[in-house]
């Protein structure tokens, strides 16, 4: 009953065309969809020398393409939905910056252009966060929630992101403990890339909720498929890093920082935890059911962090004799659960092609004997 009301009173982008900025997202995100099968098509039929080179042309065309996506899509909510332009700004430049190294290093690797675009990137970044900290410290971005403070539970709150932040890092470094946490530019390119497709992604939502949350084709798929490459440790740093370039694309969900961590970069570093398997020996020869797997682990990672946000940050919006609890449970469940799912299932037809799965264990961490997982951990 809640979730077909929640349903009825979302928006379904796709055939939503009212305005430049819904007509522009419906336009890309059936482009989208057209390119995304014309490349698994692609990549059943070639074969050998023209598979490689068609997947380093499609890895540059990926990044300008999600990257130009990005930046349309975000000049036209800065114009219609009113963005600031102290975040408008940065958050442009990021993107531009993240997209450029990852293309240069796809071309060239050395030590220099590495030292430049990671230093470029983390200017960028780190403008990113400065801008964000001082519009809302300075009380700017106004109280548009609707949420008094006093509606707020901030200790549950508080502890809630403490406790999942520590049990999320924890568990990326049981389940990745022999790799080490480094980023050579190899991983830095599959980042930016995986971190560009998956924010341009986002804003070709399918659905959008009615108090924020939104369901996507397949918009973690790049991130779980680089956690699933590169390790734990590495998927829940850019699935951060993803989520606080979410923050800046929803700022009308940010009532209170404790809030704030459990919704975006906690929620999204759970995302990370779609590689806790990929390692694991028994199913080594598995590829799918070790994405399966690790892959609904995050998800489940991340609907905890909504559902908790949504009990104690959140409740006013419950229907009157209703316990915030059970709304957050249905509310979340109606859009986080169909995202993951999505997301997970094409992750695992894709992997049911032979020619990725060599691509993955070529460019990724994939050293099974070498990697430990959660269900290793025990034994060692």
């Amino acid at each position: 009953m809640v979730y077909s009301s929640l349903l009825s009173s979302a928006k379904w982008y796709p055939v939503l065309f009212d305005t430049p900025l819904n007509a522009t997202r419906a336009a890309a995100f059936w482009l989208t969809a057209a390119l995304l099968i014309a490349f698994a098509l692609c990549l059943i039929f070639f074969k050998e020398e023209r598979r490689k080179k068609f997947l380093k042309i499609s890895g540059i065309f990926g990044v300008i393409y999600a990257a130009a996506v990005g930046l349309i899509l975000l000049s036209l909510t800065f114009t219609e939905d009113g963005i600031v332009l102290m975040l408008f700004a940065p958050l442009s430049a990021l993107i531009a910056v993240i997209a450029a190294s990852a293309v240069i290093l796809l071309f060239k690797r050395g030590k220099l252009i590495y030292i430049i675009s990671g230093c470029a990137s983390a200017a960028a970044l780190i403008a990113v966060f400065v801008c964000m900290g001082i519009h809302y410290s300075s009380g700017a971005a106004g109280d548009i929630t609707w949420v008094p403070k006093e509606a707020v539970n901030e200790i549950a709150l508080y502890l809630s992101a403490a406790i999942l932040l520590a049990a999320v890092t924890t568990a990326a470094i049981l389940c990745d403990k022999r790799n080490k946490f480094t980023f050579d530019s190899k991983s830095v390119a599959f980042a930016g890339v995986c971190i560009a497709m998956s924010f341009a992604l986002s804003y070709l939502r399918v659905v959008r909720m009615p108090q924020g949350g939104s369901i996507t084709p397949a918009s973690l798929l790049p991130l779980m498929l680089y956690a699933y490459m590169f390790g734990t440790k590495k998927g829940v740093f850019a699935g951060s890093c993803y989520g606080l370039l979410q923050a800046l694309q929803s700022p009308d969900g940010i009532l209170h920082p404790a809030q704030f961590i459990l919704d975006f970069p906690a929620a999204f570093a759970c995302i990370g935890l779609a590689g806790m398997f990929s390692g694991f020996k028994p199913l080594e020869k598995l590829p799918q059911i070790q994405f399966l797997l690790g892959g609904i682990i995050g998800g489940l990672g991340r609907f905890i962090m909504h559902f908790l946000s949504g009990t104690f940050a959140f409740g006013l919006f419950a229907p009157e004799g209703q316990p915030a609890w059970l709304y957050s449970l249905g509310y979340q469940a109606g859009y986080v659960l169909p995202d993951i799912a999505i997301a997970i299932t094409l992750g695992v037809i894709a992997l049911c092609s032979p020619a990725l799965v060599k691509t993955v264990k070529k460019y990724g961490a994939h050293k099974t004997a070498e990697n430990a997982v959660c269900a290793n951990s025990a034994e060692d």
